[in-house]
């Protein structure tokens, strides 16, 4: 049922609906006079005609809103000359109130078409900024399907404080980080990108998985409280990161988990979380530990296999009752064909069972193991309104 009801902001989507919509201004007018006319003297509807104009500036920009304007007082006119004639004080009154509520009606429009200009500017000048800290992964890495999503706490925003990339090393292998900034919304883009921009350097110069998250550790404590906002957050600052090392060639893969929520495997439809016996500390929140130190995890991802990444948001979205969305049940019961499918799926469920947008923001990267390395090519970024395996939460 839901589906088949057309909403207002639907209608005004539609050029169709838009144009039968900025009709009835005009039709008001021409029915508001006729019904003046037909009516006694005694009974005045003119005042009404103020209803064209100021319809008019909610459906359209201020040329139309202006001739609204025009047509009614000329139609306030028609009725004066008609009724008694225009030397009336009733009639003038009219007149000159209609005419002023016009004018102003049209300067408000000018007024909000100006500034919606201008955000529209100012909103271009974001997507771009944050398509550049959020690279989006391409649709192939190594033998790796992928697919993501993100969805941002705040609603003028494509990204926040969680983060991720993938990127080739040169053994060849997959680097992939999952992260998670304290806080969220446009507060912690900063950190998101510095951890990313940390990790890019730092993915194809480091032959092991310890070096590179040595390397990352050691940038997020040197540049940290820097690019953290300490003014509007002042609490602790810190990163919880999950890095992994996908080789080509054989089955085996490392993590290495930085207080990150653990991953989720799928093999033969069984889902098993990934829990590491050694949990590195959250990035920014001690000093850098040597690589000397640092254990990697291994586990076997073979050809068929899926990785399911995510951040706390997913985890800790409620639902209307309080319940957190219990992600790795959910999965379990999902039929896992293809990253994009299952995406869309996990998606969905989770709308479902928050009735909304989450309340924090929410990343979600699935990885698929090919049987055989394709070249890599050019593909689609998967970014708001150009792909649909991310969509925002309406």
């Amino acid at each position: 049922m839901e589906s088949r009801r057309l909403s207002v902001d639907r209608l005004l989507e539609q050029p169709s609906g838009r144009s039968r919509l900025l009709v009835l201004p005009f039709v008001l007018i021409a029915v508001i006079t006729v019904t003046d006319l037909l009516l006694p003297e005694t009974v005045h509807l003119g005042p009404l005609l103020v209803i064209a104009p100021a319809l008019t500036a909610s459906l359209a920009g201020p040329r139309l809103t202006a001739v609204a304007g025009v047509l009614a007082v000329a139609a306030q006119t028609l009725i004066g000359v008609f009724e008694g004639g225009l030397g009336t004080a009733n009639h003038v009154a009219q007149i000159i109130a209609l005419t002023g509520l016009s004018l102003l009606v049209f300067l408000v429009c000018v007024a909000r078409d100006r500034r919606n200009r201008e955000l529209g500017r100012a909103r271009s000048v974001a997507e771009t900024t944050q398509r550049v800290l959020l690279r989006p992964p391409p649709r192939r890495v190594g033998p790796q399907q992928v697919a993501w999503l993100y969805l941002s706490s705040e609603d003028e925003t494509q990204i926040g404080g969680d983060l991720f990339a993938t990127a080739r090393a040169a053994h060849p292998a997959t680097r992939v980080i999952i992260g998670d900034v304290r806080g969220h919304g446009l507060a912690s883009i900063g950190e998101a990108s510095m951890v990313l921009g940390a990790f890019r350097e730092a993915a194809h110069r480091h032959a092991g998985l310890p070096d590179l998250v040595a390397a990352v550790e050691e940038s997020v404590s040197r540049n940290l409280e820097e690019v953290a906002d300490v003014e509007e957050d002042i609490g602790e600052h810190f990163v919880t990161a999950l890095l992994l090392d996908l080789p080509d060639d054989g089955s085996r893969a490392e993590m290495i988990n930085c207080g990150h929520p653990p991953p989720l495997l799928i093999h033969d439809r069984q889902v098993t979380a990934l829990y590491a016996h050694r949990i590195s500390p959250p990035l920014g929140v001690t000093a850098p530990h040597p690589a000397a130190v640092l254990r990697t995890e291994q586990f076997a991802f073979e050809p068929g296999d899926f990785l399911v990444l995510y951040t706390d948001g997913f985890i800790e979205a409620r639902s209307p009752a309080g319940e957190f969305y219990p992600l790795a049940e959910r999965v379990a019961g999902l039929p896992a064909t293809d990253p994009d499918v299952l995406l869309d799926q996990i998606h969905h469920d989770l709308l479902r069972h928050t009735g909304g947008q989450p309340a924090d923001d929410a990343a979600l990267l699935i990885l698929q193991r090919t049987a055989k390395q394709q070249e890599p090519g050019r593909h689609a970024d998967r970014w708001p309104g150009t792909d649909p395996g991310h969509r925002r939460a309406a």
